[in-house]
């Protein structure tokens, strides 16, 4: 085991096959295992999950899977672990081969990320943030949150630990937010977030500004953008109870200079704001910023509403300066239904309007491109930021 920490081969004769060099490792990750072997086997474990290949052998082997998780939270080799779960869950690929190795994964990850104890909560948060977003895993980990006690239901647990300060004081739990996110596209999930009895959107809303963590904002700003696809909450979204609009704006607001007038018709917390004012630095943010506002102008008291609050004005000034391509489209697509024509007579819900087949194809294909040269574009641009010394997703 001297070389696993190293990230070497399995080790073995050349004659050994990789899934029986693999089954090596477990005597040395069972509880009362030798601290040193263990925390080898597990280091040799996350080197391999630096590989596709190296993912696919371990993906399938529900022992080694469960012997990862069920490793002390407080010992050495719980972090390594968690982080190649993190890894593993990162392929899209593997989901259901890491399902059917182990179907309570999720349960399990879950049980870690919302335990204010667990010192790898954050790693286990970002491994079911991975998991969550295909649709079987999601559904698993919807599942296992409705397990819980009605009185405490999963989904307001992980909210108060979303939304507390400290709530773990060894791990910042910023994963939560993507995870909330990918939650919330599924219908349960939103029924949650909107019940106007639990005052979630209310708590998720000055996450949008928080400054230590993109992750977070990102799953926090995406959670509120699949919340406003349900256009029957728009007016309570956009009313006093929530006034989500500023929340929204104010990321998306620089330090621009107002006449009286035009500052007049402008939210009170978007007013006079200071010269350093500094837009959310995130490209993607910003653009799901915009589509969410987009989302609350499918209806026309929606529109009125947004209109009536100066959102023009901030998208003005963002168009202006936007520097991505893509953003600065949304931002004109938001810009021209804020001051064009209101549609036809029983069109007016842009949600519900039925588009033509031959249209709605030239659409997606034309969807499909951009997406192929964005995905082309990052490819060259952005690295994935390891777990381990070595190009492993996360």
């Amino acid at each position: 085991m001297g070389e696993a920490g190293a990230g070497a081969g399995a080790p073995g004769g050349p004659e050994a096959s990789p899934e029986a060099e693999v089954v090596k490792l477990l005597p040395f990750l069972a509880p009362g295992a030798r601290a040193d072997l263990q925390a080898a086997a597990v280091r040799h474990v996350l080197a391999l999950t630096g590989s596709g290949p190296g993912r696919a052998l371990l993906a399938g082997q529900e022992a080694l899977l469960q012997a990862l998780v069920e490793l002390a939270p407080a010992s050495a080799p719980a972090r390594d672990a968690a982080r190649a779960l993190v890894n593993l869950a990162a392929d899209p690929g593997l989901h259901e081969t890491l399902l059917a190795a182990d179907p309570g994964l999720p349960a399990r990850l879950l049980g870690r990320a919302l335990d204010p104890q667990c010192p790898w909560a954050e790693e286990a948060a970002a491994a079911l943030a991975n998991l969550s977003r295909e649709q079987g895993p999601c559904a698993e980990l919807m599942a296992a949150l409705a397990a819980a006690e009605p009185a405490d239901s999963g989904l307001e647990r992980l909210v108060r630990a979303l939304c507390t300060p400290g709530y773990n004081a060894r791990a910042p739990l910023h994963y939560l937010a993507p995870l909330l996110s990918n939650l919330s596209q599924r219908p349960a999930a939103r029924a949650f977030l909107l019940d106007p009895d639990r005052c979630v959107v209310q708590r998720l809303l000055p996450l949008t500004q928080y400054p230590d963590s993109s992750v977070r904002r990102g799953g926090v700003v995406g959670t509120l953008r699949n919340c406003c696809f349900e256009h029957r909450h728009h007016e309570w979204l956009l009313g006093p109870e929530v006034d989500i609009l500023p929340f929204l704006l104010l990321p998306l607001a620089g330090p621009e200079d107002f006449s009286e007038e035009e500052m007049e018709r402008l939210p009170v917390d978007l007013q006079y704001l200071p010269p350093d004012k500094q837009r959310e630095p995130d490209a993607d943010i910003r653009k799901m910023l915009v589509e969410a506002i987009m989302l609350l102008t499918a209806t026309a008291p929606g529109r009125q509403q947004v209109r009536d609050q100066g959102a023009y004005l901030i998208l003005r000034e963002l168009h202006s300066w936007e520097p991505e391509p893509d953003v600065r489209a949304a931002c004109e697509k938001l810009i021209q239904v804020l001051i064009g024509d209101e549609p036809e007579r029983g069109m007016e819900n842009l949600l519900e309007v039925q588009v033509p087949e031959n249209v709605e194809q030239q659409l997606q294909q034309l969807d499909c491109r951009e997406q192929e040269q964005l995905e082309r574009e990052r490819e060259l641009e952005l690295a994935p930021e390891p777990w381990v010394e070595r190009a492993t997703p996360t």
